[in-house]
């Protein structure tokens, strides 16, 4: 939303703004508030990164945590500067993380361990070359959402053939988040000129990269069990501080069995 003091980064050439206005604190960052919420998303990542490392889980989940946190950085840059350049360095991260939780729901159940792989990598980078010449605007959250469309049966299947209570509660959290995040941003696009007269703007978008961080880190952990649960790693979900739920887990001392296929990636 345009108004504040002078810019550091020059006009403003990104093609979408959120309602928050431009420059209000700082000459160096355009969106402050939606440009802070971001730190949240960095920290959660950080510590399911440092969790999937520590119990050694399979190298897919530590390619995940940090493109979280590779996800979140863009989008503190691309809110900070408002420029076309950075609002692609936030978008094409945003389809290689639906791809690659593609491949994480999908592959424990498909034969040819290469091919899907490969098909996802070429597809991203395609996309990434494409949208770094030809702007899709609308087509983009299409795009965006008919990915994210594309996981729900699969996490539907593997939240009703989970047990644990525990583990289908961080699934309900990570519905009930991402549900109220959409609302989120939604109100801030559709309502902004009227959200805009309030004597305080509630950041909607601000609230949406508050609570899509913790749908991350939620998604992440329930994903990260039902894996450990294919391997017969025991895990269960304990939380950090009686707070943070996190995925413990027992490796038996012999576990070379193919039972969600034998790939360590």
């Amino acid at each position: 939303m345009a108004d504040g003091i002078s810019s550091f980064w020059g006009p403003v050439t990104s093609t979408s703004e959120c309602c928050e206005k431009n420059y209000a604190y700082s000459s160096y960052v355009a969106e402050f508030y939606n440009t802070i919420s971001n730190i949240l998303a960095i920290l959660l990542a950080f510590i399911g990164l440092v969790n999937a490392i520590r119990q050694r889980f399979e190298k897919r989940f530590t390619v995940l945590h940090v493109s979280n946190m590779i996800l979140a950085i863009g989008s503190m840059l691309y809110h900070a500067t408002l420029r076309r350049l950075q609002q692609q360095g936030d978008e094409t991260p945003m389809v290689w993380e639906m791809l690659l939780y593609m491949y994480i729901l999908y592959s424990p159940d498909w034969h040819y361990r290469s091919t899907m792989p490969t098909f996802l990598f070429l597809y991203g980078a395609i996309f990434a070359v494409v949208h770094s010449v030809i702007h899709f605007g609308i087509g983009f959250k299409v795009h965006y959402v008919i990915l994210c469309l594309l996981c729900i049966p699969r996490m539907y299947k593997y939240y009703i053939h989970t047990n644990d209570a525990s583990a289908k509660k961080l699934a309900k959290l990570y519905v009930a988040t991402l549900s109220l995040g959409s609302l989120c941003w939604f109100s801030d696009r559709v309502f902004c000129k009227q959200i805009s007269s309030w004597p305080i703007n509630p950041q909607g978008h601000a609230l949406w990269h508050l609570l899509m961080g913790f749908n991350s880190y939620f998604a992440n952990t329930f994903l990260m069990f039902c894996r450990a649960q294919q391997r017969g790693w025991a895990p269960k979900v304990v939380y950090l501080m009686g707070i943070l739920p996190y995925v413990k887990i027992e490796k038996p001392k012999t576990h070379n069995d193919n039972r969600g296929g034998n790939s360590e990636i």
